[in-house]
């Protein structure tokens, strides 16, 4: 595979291969000296036409730690604030030698379209469109959960089978819900999404996930681990935007405190995709808490956008079947 689109796209062997590279990478992260000459002549291009900070700095300390160059392209005080195209921007990228383009936009589709249009011809790696994908993210969820749930010592080469996760709050609007679900699917855990009639997606039923209403009885289900979603208000009319009628009542009913923290198993974890909304989807004292993982969760994206770009450009392939993929210190 020349692009990574979507969490969809991937087979359960190469999303077990992308999760053991990303291992390789964070091991020489611990080193005095993080960079590794493996992209060294390379350019990676953040194409952000959506605010972000996690996500862009991610990406971007991932493609320097593998030695490439990187650009960083906002939206915003661009040419695109004075009507230029997708199509142009890409095709002046494309002439300055983009070999990836690692983008961020608003609707839907958008890096799909990008990847095959011919507008560029680099690889293209997307890191969120509109309500659709953001499958580097499920990917460092997916790895951050192997990591602390299937097992001690090496994880390398396991999936998620078996495992319960929980995925609660804003999934209408939700991209990261919509690419857990399909990853963690592939890698063989049980997921359940939970969340108010009012913020559950039409068609929900085909998704490979169970559907539940309710919080409470969830946590009842005994979950290895429970994911807060940040409920999207930007993406809604309004404060509340009519999907539910307060934020009080939606924390009483979907938010994690400490009362439904300490109802969960003893070794469950939880995860936020960030930023979050404290006090709304997570109190502080869950989002605090040492079985909190949010903050790893940061640190584990650097190392599967690391992989993810490694397999993207090394000349590996990212979708190769072979088993072992050798990172060069």
């Amino acid at each position: 595979m020349k692009h990574l689109l979507s969490a969809a796209d991937l087979s359960h062997k190469q999303a077990v291969r992308i999760l053991d590279t990303a291992g390789q990478m964070a091991a020489t992260q611990a080193r005095e000296i993080k960079k590794l000459p493996t992209l060294r002549g390379r350019t990676v291009v953040n194409l952000f036409f959506e605010d972000s900070t996690r996500t862009r700095i991610s990406f971007e300390t991932a493609a320097k730690r593998l030695s490439a160059d990187v650009i960083n392209f906002s939206a915003k005080g661009s040419s695109v604030s004075k009507g230029e195209s997708l199509k142009d921007t890409a095709l002046t990228l494309q002439a300055m030698g983009a070999d990836a383009v690692v983008i961020r936009h608003h609707a839907s589709g958008a890096p799909h379209t990008l990847a095959h249009s011919g507008w560029t011809h680099g690889a293209v790696v997307n890191a969120g469109d509109g309500m659709h994908q953001h499958p580097t993210q499920a990917l460092l969820d997916a790895y951050t959960l192997r990591r602390h749930l299937t097992g001690a010592g090496d994880p390398s080469g396991r999936d998620l089978a078996g495992l319960r996760v929980a995925i609660v709050g804003d999934v209408l609007h939700s991209r990261v819900a919509r690419s857990n679900v399909q990853l963690l699917h592939t890698l063989g855990a049980d997921v359940t999404l939970v969340a108010p009639p009012t913020l559950v997606p039409v068609g929900v039923e085909a998704w490979p996930a169970e559907v539940s209403y309710d919080l409470d009885a969830a946590i009842d289900t005994k979950p290895d681990a429970i994911m807060m979603l940040r409920v999207q208000r930007e993406r809604m009319s309004s404060a509340g935007g009519g999907f539910f009628p307060s934020p009080l009542e939606y924390t009483r009913n979907y938010g994690l405190d400490a009362r439904r923290l300490a109802a969960m198993p003893e070794h469950a974890i939880v995860l936020h995709p960030g930023p979050m909304n404290r006090g709304l989807e997570i109190s502080a004292e869950a989002a605090d808490s040492p079985r909190a993982v949010i903050v790893e969760q940061v640190a584990n994206g650097v190392a599967v956008r690391m992989a993810v770009l490694y397999l993207l450009l090394s000349g590996s392939g990212a979708t190769t079947e072979t088993n072992e993929t050798k990172v060069d210190a």
